[in-house]
Order: C-alpha cells, then structure tokens, then sequence
C-alpha cells in the first residue's frame, strides 16, 4: 500500500505540495491497489489546473511508486467533531477597540404589574416578551412552575403541525422551574431570565438527553456533556423545556421527522436552519430559544417567522458543546419576540468559557436607557434604491451556444417542460421581489419619521460569493469521516445542493484555494472597518449581498419584522423555487447591522425602530 505521507512529501518535491493535486492523485491511485500511473497524473492534473510536462509525470511516477507503506494514521485517529482546527479566526483588525469591562445591563423600566394583569387562561402570555414575563415572575404574580406547565403543553398540541420539536426535556424542565420558585420564595433571583422557559436549537448538548444534530444516522447520538451556553442560562434561572428542530447537520428546514412549518403559513417550511427556534418563538412556545448562523441560519427563519433575532459577532458567544460545521463562521445567537429579549439573552451567554479559544475578551453591557439619538447611522444606498432583478438566463451561455442547443423545435418535451417551470419561477420571483421593495421604501421612511439622518454607505466590492468555498472546505473537513465511511447516505437529503454532495465536492478544493480565499477574506475585513469608521449601525435590506459578507467578516446583525404582505400580495406557490416568500398574511423583515462587538448600541437602536413601528406585536393565528 503506498504511504499518504510519503506520496504527499514527494508531490512536494516538484513543487506541488499545496495544490489540490496530491490529494486527488491519492485518490485515484488508492483506489487501483496503490499504483500511479500516468494517465492518474494526467487526470489530477486536470481537476488541480496544474500543468505538468510529460517528462516531469514520469520523474514524479517513479518516486511515488516507491512508497510502500500505508498512510491512514490521521483517518485512524476518527478525529470527534468537537475538535477544533490548530488554527483560530480571528475577525477583527488591529487598533479595534472593544469594551472590557463586565457591568451590570440596565434593564428597561417595566410597566406597573398588578393583579389584573395576570389573565385566568396563563396561555394567554404565551407571545409575551421574555422582558414581561421575567417581571411577573420576579414580583410572584406567575410562578416558573406554572410557565413552564403552559408552555409544554403548548409544544405537545401544535408540535403536530409544526415539527419543531426533536426532544422535551419536561424532567429536567420541571426540576428547574420548582428550584427557580424556591429560589425566588428565598430571595435569590438569579437575573432576568430566572424562570424562563427556552428552547435550544439541537445542536447545543444536553446531558442526559439525545444530541441529533436533525441529521439521520444521529438520532440517538448522546454526548454527555452540557454546551456552556446551556451552563450560562442554566445558571441565570432559565428552564430548558424542549430541544427544538435543525435541517439535518444545519442545512435548511428539512430534518429527519420532517420539514419544520412556518406558523404564519403552515404549507411552507420555516426556513433554516435554526427552523425549530423560529417556528417555536413565533408560534409563542417558548419565551425564547437559542440559534446558530453560519451562512444565514438565524437570518432565514427570522426573516420567515417573524422573529427577531440576534447574530452576535464572531467571537462574542462560546461554542464549546455546539455542533461544529465552520469553525471560522459558525456563531450562536438568540431568537426573540423583542430586541431587548435579544439583549437580555446575550448578556447571559457572552464572554469567554476558557474553551472556545475564538472567544476573546470583550463585554456586552446593555444599556436599554441609551440614548439611540446620538448614534451615527448609515444605509446601503444601492441596495435599497436597486429594483427587482431581471431573471436569470434560461439557458447557460455555453449551452446556448452549442449548435441546435437553443432551438424550439430540437428541444425534448421533457426539456421545454423544465424550461417553463423555470421560466415561471422567475417571474414569480421577480414579482415578489417588485412587491417586496415597498417595505423597505417603508423603512427609509419610517426612519424619516423617527428623526433619523442617514449617511449612505456601500459595502465593499469583491468576491465574497467565492469565499464561501471556506466554509463548504470547513463542513467537508468536520464530516470527513461521514463522507468516507459512506454514512451521509442515511441523511434526508441526497441531491446535488445537499451535504453529501456538498462534503465530496468540497474535497476537490486546493488547500492553495483555502488559503488564497483566507487572505482574500482579510482584504474584506479590513475594508468593512474603513466602512464603519464614524458609523454605529448601518440600515440594510435582509436580501442582500451584506448576508454573505458580515458572516465572512464576522459583523453582528439584528434582524426583526418589518410589515405584513398584504392581500394584493401575489400567492404563495408551494415548490416555486428558493427564498422567503409566503404569500398574504407573512411577515418580512429589516436587518440592522453593527460594527464588531458593537451589539449595545446596534441592539439599542433597533429596539428604538421595532419601538416605533410595532410589527413584533402581531402573532399567528394558531
């Protein structure tokens, strides 16, 4: 058997040590009993975009067939996927400056609570904002016991319909809510989450309970630990009542039980791929739940479900017991009814846990009394000025240009069919985009009113798109050892988009890509601190290139509803192709960006915005 570190060194030797060629010439030639040939050289050759002359293959042939010894020693270690990578991101540029300092969150002043305001049916609360609820709690009117009862038995009747649910944790739930009203009986308050019912996305761990991760073939995976996120809230009195729905290893809303529903519009999934905290935070199951977001995953279902919710900078919330799919972007992060729930979340899970070696030294203090006036704030200008795109070309260009390629009457009826389903796809998605822009016009002018003066900015311009490779080289690297032992067969989805193609395409990336797509991301992160100097927070279109770009940059976003479509919205159409539209009646949002770890004052001004506009106070008919 040839020997991987040998072959590997002797690739080297010819200067090809760091491209993607090695590796596929492994491949191949472990394949065929461990002999390279030439025409293998030439096949890796191709895939690499290396050029190798004819006389260089055959130097090459004769050293690597040299090599006798196998070379499985790294793939026999079955590398657990809590292990991190020796090599850490790091977001932020030299001469960044960030609050240290630990304090105290100054909460906003509750409304006076009396006995009227706790209704005879308790299900009545259960869109209340964490905030409210924490103070009824917290002056004895409504005990966490009798929450939690509520809310259980909410997830239990519409779990059905929304499949938002992998695991309820009523045990341990139970025990935390009798301990969080004796404590309060004894006068030990543990902070404004004491007594809170949440949900975790299911990838955070839990002793005791099933860690599934959505993903077939992990269903009864137990790790025996508890995510220091759930430490955190365990800690600040909040009772985990349920472990909440994930598209299988984090991709969309389709997991192993099924697809996840959006509770403004149950004919359509929730979006993902934290789907279960959305759809459960909408549908007022929980007071709050905890997301992740690599590439949009606390986004999405927000945007979807009407939630608001919170992806912090990278850095700020550990990870340590968290499903790990891109070390460099994965981030946690809550999903609320409010922004201050947000608020209130993130100061319970932020900071350091001297694991998660990310995580750097930086304070949240939240301040809900700050005065949001004095913040500078801008807007992509070309992003909301932009109307609807035109839709895509048909056909791609190479193939228009084959001969006959393009012709009516050479086409199968099965290919004029494809053709107009796509056909009818885009324009449906030009036609949601063109009714869509009027809330973010709605926004601008909402913002007049509030006395805001915008200062127009415009996010840095360069291959972000190709960036994202990072992560799906990241992803391929976390599941190794699903994709070679051919167990990504037992997820749920198996077609071109999903993870197992993803994983095995991923394993053509040159680790020269890797690095190239590293600096290149370096470039962006030093040219979106210029774009914040003298700027709090920046105003943006959810559906818009600053997705891709602040999950590569590690910038923090705030996301929260923005309006409702109305009934001259055009229908929702079931299987009509990607994006967040669903018909009449669903909700659409606004993003809020900020500079890294300046989450105080992005959060203090978005609260002053949902103040304003009141979308957050609307709820689905269930």
């Amino acid at each position: 058997m040839l020997d991987r570190r040998d072959f590997l060194a002797t690739c080297s030797r010819f200067g090809l040590g760091a491209t993607l060629l090695p590796g596929t010439l492994w491949s191949l030639a472990s394949g065929s009993g461990g002999v390279v040939t030439s025409a293998m050289i030439d096949q890796a050759a191709i895939i690499a975009d290396v050029p190798i002359p004819p006389q260089d293959r055959e130097a090459m042939l004769a050293a690597l067939n040299q090599r006798v010894e196998g070379y499985e020693a790294i793939h026999g270690l079955h590398i657990p996927n809590a292990v991190p990578p020796a090599l850490d991101f790091d977001p932020v540029p030299p001469g960044t400056t960030r609050e240290r300092v630990k304090r105290p969150p100054r909460l906003s002043t509750p409304a006076v609570v009396g006995t009227r305001d706790v209704p005879r049916n308790l299900e009545d609360l259960c869109f209340a904002p964490a905030r409210a609820l924490a103070e009824l709690i917290a002056r004895r009117r409504i005990s966490s016991g009798a929450l939690t009862d509520m809310y259980l038995a909410r997830l239990v009747r519409l779990d059905p319909v929304l499949k938002c649910v992998i695991t309820l944790t009523e045990d341990r739930a139970r025990a935390q809510a009798r301990e969080a009203d004796r404590d309060l009986v004894a006068g030990r308050r543990r902070g404004p989450l004491h007594g809170l019912p949440w949900g975790a996305k299911d990838l955070l761990a839990v002793k005791g309970y099933p860690t599934t991760w959505g993903a077939g073939g992990f269903e009864h995976q137990m790790i025996d630990e508890d995510a220091t996120v759930v430490q955190r809230l365990d800690r600040a009195g909040a009772v985990l009542i349920a472990k909440l729905t994930l598209g299988a290893l984090a991709m969309g809303d389709h997991w192993f039980g099924g697809i996840t529903r959006n509770p403004w519009n149950r004919e359509q999934g929730s979006s993902g791929s934290s789907a279960g905290p959305a759809s459960a935070t909408a549908a007022g199951c929980v007071a709050f739940s905890v997301g992740s977001e690599t590439l949009g995953s606390i986004s999405a279902p927000s945007t979807r479900c009407g939630c608001t919710g919170l992806r912090p900078t990278f850095g700020l919330v550990p990870r340590t017991g968290a499903m790990a799919l891109s070390w460099s972007m994965d981030k946690l992060g809550p999903i609320c009814r409010t922004v201050e729930d947000c608020a209130l979340v993130l100061d319970a899970i932020a900071g350091p846990d001297g694991h998660d070696r990310t995580v750097r030294a930086g304070a949240f203090n939240w301040d809900a009394h700050l005065d949001w006036r004095t913040l500078r704030v801008g807007y992509i200008k070309s992003e909301f000025e932009r109307g609807p795109q035109a839709p895509a070309p048909l056909v791609p260009p190479a193939a228009a240009g084959a001969a006959g390629a393009g012709a009516p009457d050479t086409l199968t009826d099965a290919e004029r069919a494809r053709r107009e389903t796509l056909r009818q796809q885009q324009e449906l998605a030009r036609r949601h985009a063109e009714y869509d822009r009027r809330f973010d016009d709605a926004a601008l002018a909402a913002l007049a009113r509030m006395g805001v003066t915008m200062t127009p900015v415009e996010l840095p311009s360069l291959p972000w798109q190709a960036m994202s490779t990072l992560l799906q080289a990241e992803a391929a690297a976390a599941f190794d050892d699903l994709t070679r032992s051919g167990r990504d067969a037992l997820l749920t989805g198996q077609g071109p988009n999903d993870w197992p193609n993803v994983f095995r395409a991923a394993r053509f990336i040159p680790a020269v890509e890797y690095i190239q797509a590293n600096r290149a991301r370096m470039m962006g992160i030093e040219a979106m601190a210029r774009v914040f100097q003298g700027i709090d927070v920046i105003v943006a279109p959810t559906s818009s290139p600053q997705l891709v770009i602040t999950n590569l940059t590690g910038h923090p976003a705030l996301i929260l509803p923005n309006g409702f479509r109305g009934p001259d919205a055009p229908p929702f159409v079931p299987q009509s192709g990607p994006g967040n539209y669903g018909g009449p009646g669903t909700p659409v949002s606004l993003t809020f960006l900020g500079p890294l770890y300046g989450e105080a004052k992005l959060l203090a001004f978005a609260r002053a915005y949902q103040d304003a506009t009141g979308f957050h106070q609307k709820h689905p008919v269930l």
